[in-house]
């Protein structure tokens, strides 16, 4: 295979307006807070619990994790804007914010503009 089967990746242009520099802030911390695998699972757990709230005691079951470091991935997703929270006597319960989570779908959804679906083509494609 010579150079010329190969063709480089295409991706169709983003369509949107490009994001504000405080806004590209707001988003990139939110994607670093679900960058960590156990912070994504106690998003999704919270998200999928019934009532669409749940507290530490059902939180902490899931993880393998002292009850500090539970704490902390909590207060993370908190202060990224993704969790609100709610003190009811001892128990924090947590909820995600609908908001949140359709600010990230929509920056990741191919209405925006973003690359979605088959809108990339691999990276290396062989030309016949």
């Amino acid at each position: 295979m010579s150079n010329q089967d190969v063709e480089p990746a295409r991706c169709a242009p983003l369509g949107g307006p490009p994001l504000a520099e405080d806004r590209a802030g707001d988003l990139a911390c939110m994607f670093k807070a679900l960058g960590d695998p156990v912070r994504l699972r106690m998003l999704s757990l919270i998200a999928a619990h019934e009532g669409g709230e749940s507290c530490v005691c059902d939180i902490s079951p899931g993880f393998d994790l002292s009850q500090p470091t539970i704490s902390h991935h909590l207060k993370v997703l908190r202060e990224a804007g993704l969790l609100d929270s709610e003190r009811r006597g001892t128990w924090v319960y947590y909820r995600v914010i609908p908001s949140a989570l359709e600010q990230l779908s929509t920056v990741l959804s191919a209405e925006w503009g973003g690359v979605a679906g088959s809108a990339c083509r691999p990276v290396v494609e062989i030309v016949r």
